[in-house]
């Protein structure tokens, strides 16, 4: 809810400021490439937040090749908490006040192609698809009457498993489609949503991203 709230606010602060001058913003053909900051509400098996940067570069009137990288804070699958909770308890055995905390954060970077429509409207509708990678960290850790003992658990007779611990990089397809509104000069605000699947050794993994990205073109 928090997230949402920042974004709408983000928008509307900047559609206030757009209506001043945009006869003045560089039209679409113009535009040699944009940078942009991502802030997006990221869901699948979780919801949690997503960051990043995507920056593109014009090679024909209506086509980017672009590059985007940013960070999942948790796409944890139901079997990460089941899993941690069965090693919670086993651990409850011979400690008390056994808490633990499981998330999945994913850090990616994708490659591809963005083309937008030719439309009447001030409002840029694009679609987008590309290719890269992503690395996916299992972080579990567990605590005893508050302290962290993740560290220290072989000692108290618990051995983590892979289902628990480690990170592996993987490839992964990206989809996506969004509208680009000149708001101010060369101020864009991009609504948009993306779709990732990143192709883990298990069952692989879907990354869909909702948000606004804030950026100029230059």
């Amino acid at each position: 809810m928090r997230l949402n709230v920042i974004l709408v606010g983000a928008a509307v602060a900047v559609c206030m400021v757009g209506g001043e001058a945009r006869a003045q913003s560089p039209t679409a053909a113009e535009e040699r490439g944009y940078v942009e900051g991502v802030v997006q509400s990221a869901f699948g098996n979780v919801t949690s937040q997503s960051f990043g940067v995507e920056v593109g570069i014009s090679v024909r009137p209506a086509m980017h090749v672009f590059v985007d990288v940013g960070h999942a804070g948790d796409t944890a699958p139901a079997e990460l908490g089941a899993a941690a909770q069965l090693m919670a308890g086993s651990l409850s055995q011979t400690q008390s006040n056994v808490t633990y905390t499981a998330q999945q954060p994913v850090t990616f970077g994708v490659v591809g192609i963005r083309y937008r429509f030719a439309t009447a409207s001030i409002v840029e509708p694009y679609v987008m698809v590309g290719g890269g990678i992503a690395q996916v960290k299992k972080d579990v850790s567990f605590l005893v009457a508050g302290s962290d003992v993740t560290s220290t658990l072989p000692q108290l007779g618990i051995v983590l498993g892979t289902d628990l611990s480690g990170s592996e990089t993987k490839s992964m397809l990206s989809f996506g489609v969004g509208a680009v509104w000149p708001a101010w000069r060369n101020l864009i605000v991009d609504f948009q949503y993306r779709y990732g699947r990143v192709f883990t050794s298990d069952q692989g993994l879907n990354l869909n991203r909702v948000g606004v990205g804030i950026g100029v073109r230059f």
